[in-house]
């Protein structure tokens, strides 16, 4: 005998809180690139989005700054969003300086954001990114152009290893194919470095990284209004809707 249906007052009550109802039960992670709070406000709302990601250049083209401040009043605007990551890219020309500037920004964790630290695949980010590790910070390796960065990415413990797609087709390397190598790399590891696909020009790359395999993408406000703006998507909503109203009472 099917079990009779529950009444509402039977029903248990869930209370979600905005971090937790992101999407974090999938093993695909897709941060939104970018520090405009508008975007942020725009697009995370959705719970697509497992984070954000950011660097200096980020920052400037958004009237951000790269101070600890902005970094916290940034997290205190995504804590009231569905948003389980912060990528802060830490300032500064040597690794001890990278060292140290990681290690403030890793201070503005909170229960509710994670801060994930970004440095550059250079052989000062490497051994800033060996030095934040040892003190417990997750890191993220970026500016990632070839599959041997990736090597010394998982040989380090890096979090995450971030190649950019576009830039490396603007210099004429082969940029899908590098990044299926990477990711080809990392799987047949036994490290949990992922591939943070960076530098997406739309909506029909992520897709296609996807179906080999990709599973980290970060994209510009641009490349997320392609995920939700299909035209015939928009067309079918509209008649349902005009069709609700038909029959409404």
């Amino acid at each position: 005998m099917a079990p009779a249906p529950s009444s509402p007052h039977s029903r248990r009550m869930i209370h979600v809180s905005a971090a937790s109802s992101s999407a974090v039960h999938s093993s695909t992670r897709l941060f939104l690139d970018s520090a405009c709070r508008d975007a942020i406000r725009a697009y995370l709302p959705a719970g697509t989005f497992y984070g954000v990601t950011t660097n200096p250049l980020i920052l400037e083209r958004d009237q951000g700054k790269c101070t600890l401040e902005y970094v916290s009043n940034l997290r205190d605007e995504l804590a009231m969003m569905p948003c389980e990551e912060l990528q802060v890219q830490a300032w500064g020309e040597t690794a001890k300086d990278m060292h140290e500037c990681g290690l403030r920004l890793a201070d503005l964790a909170t229960d509710g954001i994670r801060i994930v630290v970004k440095v550059p695949a250079t052989r000062q980010g490497f051994e800033a990114c060996r030095l934040l590790i040892h003190d417990g910070v997750p890191v993220t390796v970026t500016a990632v152009y070839n599959p041997q960065q990736v090597l010394a990415a998982l040989a380090v413990g890096a979090e995450y290893a971030a190649p950019y797609l576009g830039r490396m087709n603007d210099a004429g390397r082969d940029g899908f194919g590098n990044i299926v190598d990477m990711q080809s790399i990392v799987e047949s590891s036994d490290g949990d470095t992922r591939i943070l696909v960076a530098s997406l020009r739309s909506a029909r790359e992520l897709a296609s990284l996807a179906a080999e395999g990709c599973d980290t993408f970060t994209f510009s406000p641009a490349v997320a209004e392609e995920l939700f703006t299909d035209p015939l998507t928009m067309t079918a909503s509209a008649d349902f809707e005009a069709a609700a109203k038909r029959i409404g009472g």
